[in-house]
């Protein structure tokens, strides 16, 4: 079996057949990368990435790269996550208090998963959050994530301290029963990372809202993180149902000021011994990080998780450059993220010009996703992803013959780029306003080909 697998030799009449006995040899794809069995999600992933399956498989085995794949999203389009591999991008979505429109927010994620997102967090806070849940496992194509920590608030309707441990727990089960494939777990923030966090003060404090749900709890109660506490029961709910652990950093930086301290560091270290714990139970593990940061510590972050973690592939929030940009902060997260990007970092968490002043909408939705993929884009053409230039080479091909149609259509965003040109239509269909008969790739074109180069008279 493991042969007609690898081989694809086995008669098509009964290859469900196989499929279903091959799927009983392994638990999660980890483990089926261990063993050698190639899985359908591993063939998918590596025909997107332009990758022999081989060298998929030995990146899952080594847990450099991961396919995050609940066996119950069975609407999922399976995609990849490692530095190898192209950058994939998280839309973080989700109803709120103050936004409760279960509508717009599923039109939020049908956008964002046509704008060519891989990943969807549905970070709801408020409400039914179980039927938005469910109704995005259903029916979305996308990876999806969630942060079981948010929901117990909301699901258990009690005052934060009555939550017990096998709350947190039970919720956990909940999400994968729902067909969640990656969820943050805050389970490096313990109590010996909370008293050194104390006692190295911050400027901004925990602005992880799971950081912080916790940090308070524990406070609240005197007891440890049951998430840390009860590490290897989440594992056993993960190997269930082949959920990724996407390892939380409660203390990831929340200005540029905090940004390589001591509790974002601790933690860290904490998050690596953590991921060594899950592979060992063929659980698949992804890390996230920062948060704030200036541009001149990226470069060394990626490096000091990469050593610490092992390898595990690194999920961002940027990092966000500055502080001083709201409004603008899409920019200064994709300025951030291309170089995060470049070092290592295999996964970008959108932001959106609203971040830090309200829930984003549709329009908002739009410009995160698309500073994102730029800055995706450029990190995957400087570390040398394979064909990532080839796009730029075909429009910059189609520029040198003046092509506007198939500019148009190599455009990561083509609806704008046809409505610029319309609202400011040229004389010439062969110039644009900016430049008209001055035009250098024109002139070029035509001095080359050895006609007369006339610019006042035309």
């Amino acid at each position: 079996l493991y042969e007609c697998t690898r081989l694809n030799c086995y008669n098509v009449e009964n290859s469900i057949i196989i499929e279903r006995l091959v799927k009983k040899m392994y638990t999660t794809q980890m483990d089926a990368a261990r063993k050698g069995i190639i899985t359908k999600e591993m063939k998918i992933v590596a025909e997107k990435e332009n990758m022999d399956v081989e060298e998929l498989r030995k990146y899952m085995a080594e847990g450099k790269v991961i396919i995050p794949c609940n066996k119950k999203h069975t609407a999922i389009d399976p995609n990849g996550i490692g530095s190898m591999l192209k950058t994939k991008i998280n839309v973080n979505l989700g109803i709120s208090r103050d936004c409760i429109d279960m509508d717009m927010e599923l039109a939020k994620v049908q956008s964002a998963v046509d704008m060519g997102a891989e990943a969807i967090m549905d970070l709801s806070s408020y409400g039914d959050t179980r039927t938005f849940r469910k109704k995005i496992a259903t029916e979305c194509s996308a990876i999806l994530g969630t942060v079981p920590i948010y929901d117990a608030v909301v699901y258990y309707h009690k005052a934060l301290k009555e939550i017990t441990a096998q709350e947190w727990l039970d919720i956990v089960r909940m999400h994968a029963e729902d067909g969640v494939d990656f969820m943050t777990i805050h389970c490096g923030l313990n109590r010996e990372t909370a008293k050194r966090f104390k006692k190295n003060k911050r400027l901004m404090n925990i602005v992880s809202r799971g950081g912080s749900i916790m940090f308070a709890w524990m406070e609240m109660t005197g007891e440890e993180n049951p998430f840390y506490e009860h590490y290897d029961e989440i594992l056993d709910i993960c190997r269930e149902y082949d959920i990724t652990m996407s390892l939380g950093d409660a203390c990831r930086p929340g200005c540029i000021a905090d940004a390589t301290d001591t509790a974002q560091v601790e933690e860290l270290i904490v998050l690596g011994e953590l991921t060594k714990r899950a592979w060992e139970k063929d659980v698949q593990v992804m890390i996230e990080g920062p948060g704030h940061m200036p541009l001149n510590q990226i470069e060394a972050n990626m490096t000091i998780q990469k050593t610490l973690c092992h390898g595990a592939p690194f999920y961002v929030l940027g990092p966000l450059v500055t502080d001083v940009a709201p409004g603008y902060d899409h920019i200064t997260s994709a300025i951030g993220g291309a170089i995060a990007a470049t070092y290592g970092a295999s996964f970008l968490c959108y932001v959106t010009p609203a971040e830090h002043l309200r829930l984003p909408d549709l329009q908002d939705v739009k410009e995160g996703i698309i500073a994102a993929k730029i800055a995706a884009h450029a990190a995957d053409i400087a570390k040398g992803v394979k064909g990532a230039a080839d796009w730029d080479y075909a429009m910059s091909a189609a520029r040198k013959k003046l092509d506007w149609e198939e500019m148009f259509d190599l455009a990561m965003d083509p609806e704008k780029a046809r409505r610029y040109r319309a609202e400011a239509a040229p004389e010439k269909e062969d110039t644009c306003s900016m430049c008209g008969n001055f035009c250098a790739v024109k002139n070029m074109n035509r001095i080359l080909d050895g006609e007369i180069v006339s610019i006042f008279d035309e």
